[in-house]
């Protein structure tokens, strides 16, 4: 028997003010499907959405009610703690959790890329863009490995309480 796991996760902008990211898992224990709309700029979960077709708990369940928690919440720093507070802990919840963590890189990253592509390409203004864009936006620190601490990028920067 294969083990393999399959997993899939993608961004689209809806329109001005939101993007729907999306996340799906297959493997022979696990077929589940979560998606989230999120609110432009601010970057808050403005709905949810999941389904497991198939889990090692048991069959088919729709996963509205446990999504409908997580709505309100806004994508940046304390995300994966407050996914944990507001989800059971249970084996199924632990897996949304996951997805959720899933959809939101996918959108902090769809925003970090474009960054990344417009950095100067001289090495002293790349660090001064990248340190200017990182202190006029924390929510961007530890986001992703290039904003993470001990990153060139973000040395001298004091991280957001």
């Amino acid at each position: 028997m294969c083990f393999s796991r399959n997993r899939c996760t993608s961004v689209e902008k809806i329109d001005e003010r939101t993007m729907r990211s999306c996340c799906r898992i297959q493997d022979p224990l696990l077929d589940a499907f979560v998606a989230i709309h999120v609110k432009l700029p601010d970057l808050e979960i403005a709905g949810a959405f999941g389904k497991i077709q198939r889990s090692a708990e048991g069959s088919q369940m729709e996963v509205v009610e446990p999504l409908d928690e997580v709505v309100g919440v806004r994508i940046g720093p304390g995300l994966k703690k407050i996914l944990k507070g507001l989800l059971k802990n249970s084996s199924a919840h632990k897996q949304l959790i996951f997805m959720l963590e899933e959809c939101c890189g996918g959108v902090i990253l769809t925003f970090t890329k474009d960054v990344l592509l417009g950095a100067p390409k001289d090495k002293l203004a790349e660090k001064d863009y990248f340190e200017n864009i990182v202190r006029s936006n924390p929510r961007l620190y530890n986001s992703c490995a290039a904003f993470a601490p001990g990153s060139p990028l973000v040395e001298g920067i004091e991280p957001p309480r």
